[in-house]
């Protein structure tokens, strides 16, 4: 019993904390374009959203009902541009595999038949590449769990921010722009480094091309200091030679005048 009510207290203090503002929803709205409707069933349509360009990437998928129940009153609306959705979202981003945020802190979905609230249920979120590692996920799961604390969120205290949201909704237009921006600083970011491999390239050739002559320098101080050592033997023997001569003249067998004629005839 007593953990039964530490649970209700807890989950009371959890409550009052999220509605105190610490958890702070932001909202941003979707054209009716990007929804798909399936005929009803029972009075519900099953719908689909999928967005795909930073810094969304998700898929909302669940069931509608239109405001007064009417099975084809969404569908008309739809295709006369009357019908719009709004993601509640709290601020957590993930970094995708293309090295962009991305908002997944995704928590709850509206659908708006001009600006009537329609009714909803079994919503679902799938986070889509190039964000949805487990990181994400886990960011993702956070989110529906802390925002579930803040209640209804659609009647009441979030209503001029919803409003300001949808005077702006996301359409198909603004998410081309918004890819080809993105392709357009990929394909710069990619311009970049095959520059900056070109120069290391260039540099790596230059060195290779310096290697050689520093090769050959040397091999030709080398070949220096062979002929050098080559003329060193061959002066001695030069100067042992003419020792040679000499001690054949300075004989002690010859005579004074014997030596002097020898060395004449040297010379």
């Amino acid at each position: 019993m007593k953990k039964i009510l530490m649970m209700l207290v807890l989950a009371f203090a959890m409550a009052g904390y999220a509605q105190e503002g610490s958890i702070k929803p932001k909202f941003q709205a979707f054209s009716g374009a990007l929804l798909k409707l399936k005929p009803a069933e029972h009075g519900y349509h099953k719908f689909s959203l999928k967005v795909e360009a930073a810094p969304w990437a998700f898929q909302a998928i669940g069931e509608v009902r239109a405001p007064n129940g009417d099975p084809e009153l969404l569908i008309n609306a739809l295709f006369d541009g009357d019908v719009y959705a709004v993601l509640a979202y709290v601020d957590q981003t993930a970094t995708g595999t293309d090295n962009k945020e991305y908002n997944v802190g995704l928590f709850e979905m509206m659908l708006y038949f001009e600006e009537e609230a329609t009714s909803i249920r079994n919503l679902k979120f799938k986070l889509l590449p190039p964000a949805n590692d487990d990181w994400a996920q886990g960011i993702l799961k956070d989110a529906l769990s802390s925002g579930s604390l803040l209640g209804d969120i659609w009647h009441g205290k979030y209503d001029n921010a919803i409003t300001k949201a949808s005077a702006n909704p996301m359409d198909k237009q603004k998410l081309k722009s918004m890819q080809k921006k993105s392709k357009s600083n990929a394909e710069e970011t990619m311009g970049a480094d095959d520059s900056r491999r070109s120069r290391m390239k260039a540099k790596a050739d230059d060195d290779e091309d310096e290697a050689p002559v520093v090769k050959k320098k040397k091999k030709k101080k080398s070949y220096d200091e062979d002929e050098d050592d080559d003329d060193v033997p061959k002066k001695k023997k030069k100067k042992k030679k003419k020792s040679v001569e000499e001690d054949e003249c300075d004989d002690p067998s010859l005579s004074v005048k014997e030596k002097r004629r020898c060395r004449m005839n040297k010379r």
